[in-house]
């Protein structure tokens, strides 16, 4: 699997991006009190850069693709999240538009990724 003839998945922008992501959010979240919601949103917005990596690794553009799709899967729950976690008080307005936006823009990177296999 060689996308733009790309060495490793962290030359990857798709995993750049998503794992920076899931850092903001890891502490942003990090005095929030909410076991349940924290830990649905950490492990949905980790799946994204997870899923890249572990696909990218499989060396196989199918496999990749199929990674790609779950990743981009988890990137959608992560915003339905965001809407959730602002309503809840825990993302102050700024950070709300951030992550919906960064979200949305990841999910149409990742579905370039997934036309370009």
């Amino acid at each position: 699997c060689m996308v733009n003839n790309v060495q490793s998945f962290e030359d990857l922008n798709i995993w750049k991006r998503s794992s920076s992501l899931a850092v903001k959010i890891y502490r942003d979240l990090k005095p929030i009190n909410d076991f349940g919601f924290t830990n649905q949103i950490q492990r949905a917005v980790i799946s994204i850069s997870n899923n890249i990596a572990e696909g990218f690794e499989r060396r196989s553009d199918k496999e990749f693709k199929q990674f790609l799709f779950i990743s981009k899967g988890s990137c959608g729950e992560v915003r339905s999240m965001v809407h959730i976690g602002f309503e809840l008080g825990y993302f102050d307005k700024k950070r709300y538009d951030e992550y919906i936006r960064e979200t949305i823009e990841i999910s149409r990177m990742i579905a370039g990724y997934i036309k370009s296999l």
